[in-house]
């Protein structure tokens, strides 16, 4: 019988209700891992825990908004009451944020995505390196994208984001190295998500094929394949890996 690969160890994931989240989570409970999905409560709750739970029954639901301090530290607080310890950790939660020009930004738009996708990030890294730290021991994976590499025009917030997520990433694997923490990014391309509707790509076939023919393999990724590559950083398999982003992006960056 196959070892499965996180097996009793407890895995904290943000924005796991959907999208490139849900995938992880149900892949985590998959590997058999006990599974606390953290998000803002949604339409999509009760078939995201059914279909995450029918993988490994442990799994729970924590409500939580990654913009908000003390409720990420409520949310930690919660998942060791409950298992003990945190032993993995996915910062996916995330926003699109609206497509326009930097000159045309507001304030508003501005200060939400850096506020969810950035500061969020940094609030969630904070309270689990302050478990981990106590432990020795913990692996923290934070979503970031292609776009933490590169610009993208009309996407000035996201792209800044994103890009301060893999420097996050970096000082963090440089600081915590010797107490046994692991810290990596993850960079996907486009995915096929609700986030791409919400984006309205998914929507418009011209912009559709468009941004699907950036990807020399001409095609948008699928969330599993992400989750599949999240899985290989939570487990020992990535155990020499730290401070690193890995590109999942069908060889959008290698033009």
């Amino acid at each position: 019988m196959e070892m499965k690969r996180l097996k009793d160890k407890t895995v904290f994931i943000t924005g796991g209700l959907s999208g490139i989240g849900k995938a992880c989570a149900v892949a985590a409970a998959k590997e058999g891992a006990n599974v606390v999905v953290a998000d803002l409560r949604s339409v999509t709750i009760d078939s995201a825990m059914k279909e995450i739970e029918g993988e490994n029954d442990t799994a729970t639901f924590i409500e939580c908004d990654v913009a908000s301090m003390a409720s990420v530290e409520h949310a930690i607080a919660e998942t060791i009451a409950k298992f003990k310890t945190l032993d993995v950790a996915l910062n996916d939660a995330g926003i699109g944020g609206e497509s326009t020009p930097i000159a045309e930004m507001t304030e508003e738009i501005w200060n939400q995505t850096i506020r969810i996708n950035l500061t969020g990030v940094f609030n969630c890294l904070k309270h689990e390196l302050i478990q981990m730290t106590k432990q020795k021991s913990g692996t923290i994976i934070n979503m970031s994208s292609i776009l933490g590499k590169v610009g993208f025009s009309g996407s000035a917030a996201y792209v800044a984001a994103k890009h301060g997520v893999i420097g996050l990433t970096q000082t963090a694997a440089l600081e915590y190295a010797a107490q046994g923490i692991r810290i990596n990014a993850l960079c996907p391309g486009f995915v096929d998500t609700p986030l791409l509707t919400k984006g309205g790509i998914n929507d418009n076939e011209t912009v559709k094929q468009e941004i699907m023919a950036l990807h020399p393999m001409n095609r948008f990724g699928k969330a599993t394949e992400i989750a599949n590559a999240f899985v290989f950083l939570a487990s020992d398999e990535s155990s020499f890996i730290t401070g690193t982003s890995l590109e999942i992006d069908g060889g959008y960056l290698a033009r």
